[in-house]
């Protein structure tokens, strides 16, 4: 490992050299520092360097950004976050937010949304449900603009219902479920988790302790059970 980290750190010499020399403010310094920048990076990670291997994947992407190289940007700060995520959750977020941003610019909305997603479930590691909540929301509407990603926009909004119901907000999980009830009814691949969905609904509302709310539910459900059967 010892091995891979002086690697690392030659690289990194040799990066830093081509940006500061006297002909910096061209371009092909940039793209050269930025391939340097990548090799470190990943020799750090080989040597199990991840502090050091995720701000050398910054400095790479930074450099991207000199040249409006935006994909291959995002892709560097995501590489960084994989990297701090093994020794800061923090960290690990902070630059998957910055890939999010850089992904919505370039309207590249799939990776923006699957991005979301793994930034709400380091929020769920942390127990920060609200902005685990916050990013799957932010997903799920991503994944729609495609419009043809349904699955994908439920399965973030199942995310956003449980973590509604976790912060006691019944209500809003109790729509949501309805909601994507409803909406499955018509797809015959997605119709078979309807059941699913209003047992969920059903358990909010037990939570809630409304028993005429609980008896008007049961009587809607029933009539679900029976289009979904």
């Amino acid at each position: 490992m010892a091995d891979h980290i002086a690697t690392g750190q030659q690289l990194a010499n040799k990066a830093e050299k081509k940006l500061f020399c006297c002909c910096a403010l061209f371009g092909s310094n940039y793209e050269d520092a930025a391939e340097l920048f990548l090799k470190s990076a990943k020799s750090f990670k080989l040597g199990k360097s991840w502090d050091k291997a995720g701000s050398i994947f910054i400095k790479s992407a930074k450099c991207h950004m000199k040249l409006d190289n935006k994909f291959d940007a995002a892709k560097a700060y995501v590489d960084a976050s994989h990297c701090y995520k093994k020794t800061s959750r923090k960290g690990g977020i902070t630059c998957l937010k910055q890939a999010v941003t850089i992904f919505m610019e370039i309207g590249q909305h799939i990776m923006a949304a699957k991005y979301c997603k793994e930034i709400g479930d380091l929020y769920e590691l942390d127990q920060d449900f609200e902005q685990a909540k916050s990013y799957y929301e932010k997903a799920a509407e991503l994944f729609d603009i495609r419009g043809d990603s349904a699955t994908s926009v439920i399965q973030c909004k199942q995310k956003v219902a449980q973590f509604s119901a976790q912060l006691q907000q019944y209500q809003k999980a109790i729509k949501i479920y309805e909601d994507t009830a409803q909406q499955s009814l018509n797809n015959n691949l997605l119709k078979y988790g309807v059941r699913g969905y209003l047992l969920n609904s059903g358990l909010c509302e037990l939570c809630r302790g409304d028993i005429v709310a609980i008896t008007n539910t049961l009587e809607r459900y029933q009539v679900l059970f029976y289009v979904s059967s």
